[in-house]
């Protein structure tokens, strides 16, 4: 193999000094400019395998950058089509200094071979608006005055990167080969945000500002804060509620309130809900968004007017707070000093009656209104007369019961007798109005007498004597009884009788004379002794 080399390398210097002819039959002719600096016989074995064609390994061992694509199996050159051809079936020479070794129709090239196919917006582009040293990173490809190779399939190796290192360098990820905007591919449910409800159709400017960057115009994309709402709208609460707007508003829209909203804490708000407000539901007071201003200063502006203006001064009623509570309608405030500043002053028993026995009367089956106005002017607004006209206007004017009763108890009379024309004294005071004024063998308010009543004994007293003392058909007890007590007669003196008492007979027991007698079936004692005998007593 030496002695070969020796021979050739001997050949090739005689063919220096031989005449043309002789040179031509040993060079297959000129090379190009490309691989003009390979000119000589010394260099032939760069390229050739003596005895054998072009080697491919040759041609690699100088083109490493296109060996690199290969070995990776990437570009046009590791493609199906040209996978396993030798380099000199398309890249032949000795052809002359001017000869294209690199030569193809670039209308016809399919692009797709290269492993960058083509699509949208680069269809229209030349190959030298992508194909530019400005577009090479290496170094050694980058000084060649033109060549194919050297660009990277990446976006940002002939565009510009308008996001500024603040996204990923794929922009496929984003955007297609269309055009820039929009970003079709963008996906934001894989986002941090998903988007949701009425953000769907939030034009992205709207969140995304464009400002200027690095003296360039910048789209924010990365690192805005969506911990909270408040970066993006106002907070209308002032921070009242705190920022996490979520616990009551949904992305729907910002007047739809979370039903059943877990937390809120509504003391927050100008308006407490206390009592019987706790257990209402919102949309009893918020009658249309829940979001929407409503008046509440005033109990009127949720509740109407049970008691129908009975309490109004000028047309304006006073709140429903100066008497009841949030616990409940029922439930009052009103208290007894408040009470008393008015017309009618609650005093004795009064102190004890519930509200409804006198404001809740009942005038009907169809009436259950609460009254306030114009009554307890009298007793009788409230309480039955059962006195009607039975006692004379001068002792009951305008029946006022007043005039005899008081409030502490009804069955406590202050009326003073003495304007009578029969005073009452000893027992008599002891005595209750019933006891005389009311026929107690019969029932019901209507037998009862006061005016006109007789003044004698028997009208209320039995007559124990059976009419023994009548005199002109009228028994007067006060001849021989007081007022103190029926038993004894300390007005009766027996000397005044036909049978005046002496000796022996102031001694003896009324008994011993007067016995008992029965007539028609009445006893009595007999006091009407028609002889005076001695024998009538004495045997």
């Amino acid at each position: 193999m030496n002695y070969q080399i020796k021979l050739f390398a001997f050949s090739v210097l005689f063919a220096c000094f031989a005449a043309t002819p002789v040179f031509s039959q040993i060079s297959p002719g000129e090379l190009s400019k490309f691989h003009s600096h390979l000119e000589g016989i010394s260099n032939c074995t760069k390229c050739h395998i003596l005895g054998k064609n072009v080697s491919n390994q040759k041609c690699l061992d100088c083109h490493t950058e296109l060996k690199a694509r290969i070995d990776l199996k990437k570009g046009y050159h590791a493609s199906s089509e040209i996978k396993g051809k030798e380099c000199f079936t398309c890249h032949s020479d000795h052809h002359g200094l001017n000869f294209q070794i690199v030569r193809f129709v670039k209308e016809k090239f399919n692009h797709n071979l290269t492993g960058f196919p083509l699509t949208g917006a680069h269809v229209k582009k030349q190959c030298v608006d992508c194909h530019k040293a400005d577009h090479i990173t290496d170094p050694k490809i980058k000084k060649k005055k033109f060549t194919y190779l050297g660009l990277s399939p990446a976006c940002l190796t002939c565009h510009e990167d308008y996001h500024q290192q603040t996204l990923s360098t794929n922009c496929t990820d984003c955007h297609d080969y269309e055009k820039f905007k929009p970003a079709k591919k963008f996906d934001h449910a894989k986002a941090k945000f998903q988007l949701t409800g009425k953000h769907k159709e939030v034009a992205c400017i709207e969140c995304h500002k464009t400002g200027i960057k690095e003296t360039k115009k910048f789209q924010e994309f990365k690192g805005l804060k969506f911990d909270n709402c408040t970066p993006c709208h106002k907070d209308i609460h002032n921070n009242k509620f705190g920022q996490n707007c979520t616990q009551c508003h949904t992305g729907e829209s910002f007047s739809v309130i979370i039903k059943g909203v877990q937390g809120f804490d509504h003391n927050k708000t100008n308006f407490k809900l206390e009592g019987k407000h706790q257990r209402v539901d919102c949309k009893k007071c918020h009658k249309t968004k829940l979001t929407n201003a409503i008046k509440y200063a005033h109990c009127s502006d949720c509740h109407t007017d049970y008691h129908k203006n009975q309490f109004a001064k000028q047309g304006v009623s006073p709140d429903c707070s100066k008497c009841h509570t949030v616990n409940g309608f029922n439930e009052f405030s009103f208290t007894i000093e408040q009470h008393n500043a008015g017309v009618f002053q609650l005093k004795g028993a009064h102190l004890a009656t519930p509200c409804f026995a006198c404001h809740k009367k009942e005038t009907s089956k169809t009436d259950t209104t609460w009254h306030f106005k114009d009554i307890g002017k009298r007793c009788i607004d409230c309480h039955k007369n059962i006195h009607q006209t039975f006692i004379s206007d001068k002792f009951y004017p305008d029946s006022s019961c007043e005039n005899c009763h008081n409030e502490s108890k009804w069955s406590s009379i202050t009326f003073d007798h003495k304007k009578t024309n029969f005073e009452l004294t000893g027992a008599h005071a002891k005595k209750t109005c019933r006891d005389c004024h009311f026929n107690k063998e019969k029932e019901g308010y209507a037998h009862q007498k006061f005016s006109g009543l007789p003044t004698d004994c028997e009208n209320c007293h039995e007559d124990k004597h059976a009419r023994q003392f009548e005199i002109n058909g009228t028994t007067d007890c006060n001849r021989c009884h007081d007022v103190v007590a029926f038993k004894p007669a300390p007005k009766f003196d027996h000397n005044k009788t036909l049978f005046p008492l002496d000796g022996k007979h102031k001694n003896v027991a009324c008994i011993k004379c007067h016995k008992i007698k029965k007539d028609k079936e009445i006893s009595f004692v007999n006091y009407k002794i028609k002889e005076f005998k001695c024998e009538n007593c004495h045997h």
